[in-house]
């Protein structure tokens, strides 16, 4: 006799893409082929992404043991979606951050890295209105609406013969050869959970006996001086992993500093990645993670960020943006570290544990504490496009989403909103 598996023990298929976003890379998912119910969805994604190991290296599924390559992106047409020159977003993109050793969903912020991809995936996925698919050739922008933060960002990239373009010369440190290059505008790149550029009112605070600056960019974020925690400001990822007294007290400092930002009530509940922290210090010669130096002369300061105290390897792009806010802000711990003449003019080059990247942020010329806008750009790369396989744990009924008139709503937001609730 033939035995029935449990429904449990039955594989289910889900269409999705496989996308390297700058020095990142993400499962891409349109929220349509998930199930109805989003109650269901955390355990989707950790499955997705081999997430909750113990031995931190997700051989059960799509990550790589490291936070920068342990993510799933939410991609649909935004309900504002309107004409040529409406100005309103072409589509939301919702950005889960899993866990490596540990099962946390996190929404509590965005992912600039994979931001960069988003564009490219909508038009290769026929999602942008006409005026935009009906271009086969040349330069596109389509406006993102991310729906951790309610902030747009202008993705600028070209198109060849009706796909997203990826072959290019633009490099980028982190990834290996070239790309085609991207441009993404974050427009008022500020506030993104406080509303405010500088939470605490203050350009410097003490948080646990040490100077911190803390910024609401298009992320929040913390800076410390590498000095003032004895630690060198360009120590390699590696190497900084093993100072495990040291990555405790900045994590210590981080819990108190989203308790100032008004984050979090208590130091216990701060997101694993929100606020990131970052190390500072003023640039100096010394050796990436290629094995390449890099000389002083070509960084106007160098940072270490952390993310759910792992080292990044590269430097968060979010992280990147609201380093060169605090750079335009005097007084700040990033601003004091500057040198009098930038590497480049009206750019703010920095160091970081595989290169350098440059941005460019704009202040407002009425209140020069309040930044306009922030440009920088990256390469992205679709890897593949099919379909992840996971197992349906509590057995319950299942409805897929585009089964429902859900034409108004916007999904990804939704799951955002169960988040936070919970």
């Amino acid at each position: 006799m033939t035995r029935i598996p449990a429904p449990s023990a039955i594989q289910h298929s889900l269409k999705a893409s496989y996308y390297r976003g700058g020095t990142s890379r993400a499962v891409i998912i349109k929220p349509r082929n998930l199930p109805a119910n989003r109650k269901k969805w955390p355990d989707i994604f950790r499955q997705i992404m081999g997430s909750g190991d113990p031995y931190g290296r997700q051989l059960d599924g799509m990550g790589a043991g490291v936070s920068s390559l342990s993510k799933i992106c939410l991609v649909e047409k935004s309900p504002q979606q309107q004409g040529p020159s409406s100005g309103a977003p072409h589509v939301d993109y919702t950005f889960v951050g899993m866990g490596i050793e540990n099962n946390e969903v996190d929404t509590a912020g965005n992912c600039g890295n994979m931001s960069s991809a988003i564009g490219p995936f909508a038009y290769n996925t026929n999602m942008l209105p006409k005026h935009l698919l009906n271009k086969q050739n040349g330069d596109i922008t389509v406006t993102i609406r991310n729906t951790n933060t309610n902030k747009l960002i202008d993705s600028t990239f070209s198109v060849l013969d009706g796909q997203a373009a990826v072959v290019g010369d633009y490099s980028i440190d982190g990834v290996a050869g070239s790309g085609s290059k991207i441009k993404l505008d974050f427009r008022d790149p500020y506030g993104s959970k406080t509303g405010k550029v500088l939470p605490t009112g203050n350009k410097v605070d003490k948080i646990l006996d040490h100077q911190v600056t803390c910024v609401d960019g298009p992320n929040p974020a913390v800076f410390i001086r590498a000095a003032d925690v004895g630690i060198d400001g360009t120590i390699l990822p590696n190497d900084f992993a093993k100072l495990a007294s040291k990555l405790q007290l900045l994590e210590k400092i981080r819990a108190s500093a989203a308790v100032a930002m008004g984050l979090v009530s208590n130091a216990s509940s701060v997101a694993r990645t929100i606020p990131k922290i970052g190390l500072v210090s003023a640039s100096s010669t010394h050796q990436i993670l290629s094995g390449t130096t890099l000389p002083a002369s070509e960084t106007d300061l160098v940072v270490r960020f952390l993310s759910d105290t792992q080292p990044h390897r590269a430097i968060p792009l979010t992280a990147a943006l609201t380093t060169a806010i605090a750079a335009r802000i005097p007084g700040t711990v990033v601003h004091d570290l500057l040198p009098p003449d930038p590497v480049m003019q009206n750019a703010i080059t920095i160091g970081h544990a595989s290169g350098k990247i440059q941005v460019n942020a704009t202040m407002d010329p009425k209140d020069p504490l309040v930044p306009q806008s922030a440009s920088v750009y990256r390469t992205a790369k679709r890897l593949f496009r099919g379909k992840v396989y996971w197992v349906d744990r509590d057995g319950e009924p299942m409805e897929p989403l585009d089964k429902k008139d859900i034409k108004k709503d916007a999904i990804g937001q939704a799951f955002v909103d169960d988040c936070r609730e919970k």
